[in-house]
């Protein structure tokens, strides 16, 4: 039941973040601080942050609807977060350090940590 609710509240996440990356493209980035102009900008957005994340949203749902698709949903998670965090800590090591991110990095860590214990507690049974 638990692993549900983590499908669900990260399918809400996803697609919340997918629909303003879809929507509003520029006002996301400008929010984070990032400069993007013109419609190359916006289509780039809504294509990797917008249309990635609600496809995330969807596997998410569909993992926490269909008891067949929760290990694959909650591997999907973990290489995701995973390949945000390794993204992250790379960074960190090839240039200056940004301001701002430390909400985004807990959010990934603890996504990426609850993926794992969920699929090391399938793997158990």
């Amino acid at each position: 039941m638990l692993v549900r609710a983590y499908l669900i509240l990260m399918a809400a996440m996803f697609a919340a973040f997918g629909l303003w990356s879809m929507l509003q493209p520029l006002a996301m980035a400008a929010s984070l601080g990032v400069e993007v102009s013109g419609p190359n900008g916006a289509y780039e957005l809504r294509g990797v942050y917008g249309g990635i994340s609600l496809g995330a949203a969807v596997f998410s749902i569909a993992g926490a609807l269909r008891e067949s698709l929760r290990r694959p949903a909650l591997w999907f998670i973990a290489v995701y977060m995973g390949g945000y965090l390794f993204a992250r800590a790379a960074a960190l090591l090839l240039g200056p350090p940004p301001t701002g991110y430390a909400a985004f990095i807990a959010l990934e860590a603890v996504s990426f940590l609850f993926a794992v214990l969920s699929l090391r507690a399938f793997a158990r049974t």
